[in-house]
C-alpha cells in the first residue's frame, strides 16, 4: 500500500500544535505546510554570569514526499548568536534529519536544536565566568602589589641606601668622621703641635745656648712625612733601654 504523505504531514501538524501549546505558527497549509517553532535558552538576564540567553525561530517546509525526504529548514530572528552559530545549528539539524529519514521528525529536530542551543549557552556562561574570575584575580593582584611594594634586591637596596644617605648628608658626615679619626703622620703632628716648638726652645734656653747660634740641618726633615708617631710605644721597645735599679 502506497504511503499517504499528505495525511502523515497533517497528523504531525496536529500533534505539534498539541505539544507546543500554541507556539506553533502555521504560515501556509496549501499545497504543503510551512510553519515555525521557537527555541530558546534562558531568556532573562543573569547577573551572575553577565550574559543573555540564546533564541531563534526554526522555519520548516514540508517537501512532497516528507517524511521519506528531508524537510527544508531555515533560521529566523536569531538573538545573541555569535558568528558561525547559524551555520553550526543548521549543520547539526541536517545530521539529525539524516538519522530520521522515513519517520515524522519535526519534534526530534526541534529537541535536537534546543539541546545544541543549550550547549552553546553553557559555553558562553563558562566563558563569562572565567573572564569574571580572571578580572577578580587581576584586581586582587593589583591590591596585593599595593601592600607588597617593590621587590627589593641587593643592588636596588644599595642604590637606594646610597641615594638616601646623600640626601640626608650622611655620606658627607661619614667622610668627615673618617677624616677626623685618621691617624696623623709624624710630620702632621709636628706641624700641628706648637708645644713641640716651645719645648725645643726651652731646652736650648735652659742649656744657656743663644737661639741665634742654633743651626738647623733641613735635610733631617726631608723624609719626616714617612714617620709615624705611635702613642702605644713605650720604653720597653727600645733595645738600648736599661731599667733603673733601686
Amino acid at each position: 500500500m502506497e504511503r499517504n504523505h499528505r495525511e502523515d504531514q497533517c497528523n504531525e501538524i496536529e500533534a505539534l500544535d498539541s505539544i507546543y501549546c500554541g507556539e506553533l505558527e502555521v504560515l501556509i497549509s496549501e499545497p504543503l505546510h510551512r510553519f515555525k517553532l521557537p527555541i530558546a535558552t534562558a531568556t532573562e538576564y543573569d547577573p551572575e554570569v553577565e550574559t543573555e540567553g540564546l533564541s531563534c525561530k526554526l522555519v520548516f517546509s514540508y517537501t512532497e514526499k516528507y517524511p521519506d525526504t528531508a524537510p527544508l529548514v531555515e533560521i529566523e530572528d536569531p538573538e545573541n548568536f555569535r558568528d558561525g552559530y547559524e551555520e553550526g545549528l543548521l549543520e547539526h539539524i541536517k545530521q539529525t534529519i539524516e538519522e530520521n529519514i522515513g519517520i515524522e521528525m519535526i519534534f526530534s529536530l526541534v529537541s535536537s536544536a534546543q539541546e545544541w542551543l543549550n550547549c552553546k549557552y553553557d559555553e558562553l556562561k563558562s566563558e563569562a565566568e572565567n573572564e569574571k574570575e580572571l578580572a577578580k584575580r587581576r584586581i586582587e593582584e593589583e591590591e596585593r602589589k599595593k601592600f607588597e611594594g617593590t621587590r627589593v634586591t641587593v643592588e636596588s637596596f644599595m642604590a637606594w641606601k646610597s641615594k638616601f644617605e646623600q640626601e640626608l648628608g650622611i655620606t658627607e658626615r661619614k667622610e668627615k668622621i673618617a677624616a677626623e679619626n685618621r691617624k696623623l703622620t709624624g710630620k702632621e703632628l709636628f706641624l700641628q703641635d706648637n708645644t713641640l716648638n716651645e719645648s725645643d726652645l726651652k731646652f736650648l734656653m735652659d742649656a744657656g745656648e743663644p737661639i741665634e747660634n742654633v743651626r738647623i740641618d733641613e735635610s733631617l726633615f726631608q723624609n719626616i712625612e714617612d714617620l709615624e708617631l705611635d702613642s702605644d710605644d713605650d720604653d720597653d721597645d727600645d733595645e738600648d733601654y736599661v731599667p733603673e735599679t733601686k
